[in-house]
């Protein structure tokens, strides 16, 4: 049996980064001109695009993460029935949730959901939803009966 290559791993994901790839694009980013994109591969093999939207403000900003996730429940796909995620930036190394998205991706994604993580140079590297987050807050701390 052959050893799996990082490329190998990455394979199954490629059309999925590039649709983060190309919803960066569409970012709006008046403020700081970092572009973000993100791409959500539902059960059915759908994917949702998005990316970060600012508002001058920041505090309403929307991350691209979160704006794939939003979107696709509102499109009606259940919470806990995505299979990965990819999201890219012009950033040095991969790209990496921030921690407003890590809660919501807790909240959204099965634990063991990949999360492919890159940057415009190809760098990229993959996480579970549970690896991004360990101890995250979530819906059993809100069960006391």
């Amino acid at each position: 049996m052959s050893e799996l290559t990082k490329q190998d791993l990455l394979d199954p994901y490629r059309h999925l980064m590039a649709q983060a790839i190309e919803a960066r694009k569409r970012a709006y980013v008046p403020y700081s001109h970092f572009q973000v994109g993100a791409a959500l591969l539902d059960a059915e093999g759908s994917v949702h695009a998005g990316c970060n939207v600012e508002n001058a403000a920041y505090s309403p900003t929307n991350c691209a993460e979160r704006t794939a996730l939003f979107r696709a429940i509102a499109d009606g796909h259940e919470a806990r029935s995505f299979a990965a995620i990819a999201v890219v930036g012009d950033t040095d190394e991969p790209i990496t949730p921030c921690g407003v998205c890590r809660q919501v991706l807790v909240e959204l994604c099965p634990p063991d959901m990949p999360v492919i993580m890159g940057n415009m140079k190809g760098d990229w590297r993959i996480s579970t939803v549970a690896e991004l987050l360990p101890g995250a807050f979530s819906s059993k701390q809100l069960n006391r009966n």
